[in-house]
């Protein structure tokens, strides 16, 4: 039981210390609480071994045991990365003397692009909540302003009122790592931002977007009010929370706008992070080759 305890404790240090000293968002933290926990399972399920006492030849075992579950790459790259960041953390606080990833390296990765949406799609997402309702009016503000800044959804739902300068169309969003960046906003985004305001339910919240009960709308609520438009407008397909800021970024590049710009208002630290994008839109142009030119 104590040896339980020791290993609970153990994981919830390396959690505070990714939160307070790093800065990392609570879903980021989660995340890695996530793989360390399926570490943890497997090691004592499997070989009745605590984290401490893992060496070189179980980690690897456990990698064998991911290919086995059919994760993809990136999930088990992903857990890799975790993994080591937990014995780097364990190696600085003198909890172990060797690390036993130390010479474990990531595997090759598949390279996949993100899910986006045409223009015209993305409309037929931004009309369908009802706008006779207030929840519809809420919801398509969250839409609008969204797509016009290409937040994540965790950045929208924690927006407050004095994050927004509504004179000169800009927000200030608090970004992964807890970086502060400035994105503008057009009028159209920020017409629906104020229809929604003006019958806001709870002044008293710091908090712009909320629930039905006045509280701060969480980012699975959100989410499912999304993929119900989707169903609506038939537009149902495979895609995730970040498919807006995807059509952001994808047709702000269609449209011209150059990578940095890009990549500022993303906020995303490496440029290599954000020319994912150029492919999508050299293959939407592509497209757009084939179908309009007489020898396409």
């Amino acid at each position: 039981m104590q040896k339980d305890n020791k290993k609970d404790y153990l994981i919830e240090s390396f959690l505070d210390s990714l939160y307070i000293e790093k800065g990392l968002s609570k879903n980021t933290v989660q995340s890695y609480k996530n793989d360390i926990t399926s570490l943890m399972e497997w090691s004592v399920n499997s070989l009745s071994i605590s984290l401490k006492n893992l060496n070189k030849t179980h980690i690897e075992g456990y990698i064998s045991y991911l290919f086995k579950s059919n994760l993809k790459s990136s999930s088990i790259n992903r857990k890799i990365s975790t993994i080591k960041s937990f014995y780097i953390f364990l190696l600085k606080k003198k909890h172990i003397t060797i690390s036993p990833v130390e010479d474990i390296t990531t595997v090759k990765q598949e390279k996949y692009l993100p899910t986006s949406m045409s223009e015209n799609e993305v409309e037929m997402l931004i009309h369908s909540p009802d706008m006779n309702t207030s929840i519809g009016r809420r919801d398509r503000a969250m839409i609008e302003m969204l797509y016009a800044t290409g937040m994540r959804i965790s950045e929208l739902i924690n927006l407050k009122i004095t994050d927004i300068d509504s004179n000169r169309l800009v927000l200030k969003v608090m970004g992964k790592g807890s970086k502060e960046r400035l994105i503008p906003y057009g009028e159209v985004a920020s017409d629906y931002l104020n229809i929604y305001l003006k019958e806001r339910i709870n002044t008293s919240t710091k908090e712009i977007f909320l629930s039905n009960r006045g509280k701060t709308i969480t980012r699975g609520a959100f989410w499912n009010r999304i993929k119900n438009y989707l169903i609506k407008e038939n537009l149902k397909r495979s895609i995730s929370p970040h498919t807006l800021r995807h059509a952001f970024a994808t047709h702000l590049l269609n449209r011209g706008a150059d990578l940095r710009s890009v990549q500022i208002l993303l906020g995303h630290s490496d440029l290599s992070t954000t020319q994912i994008y150029t492919h999508i839109a050299k293959q939407r142009l592509g497209e757009i080759l084939k179908k309009h030119h007489p020898r396409g």
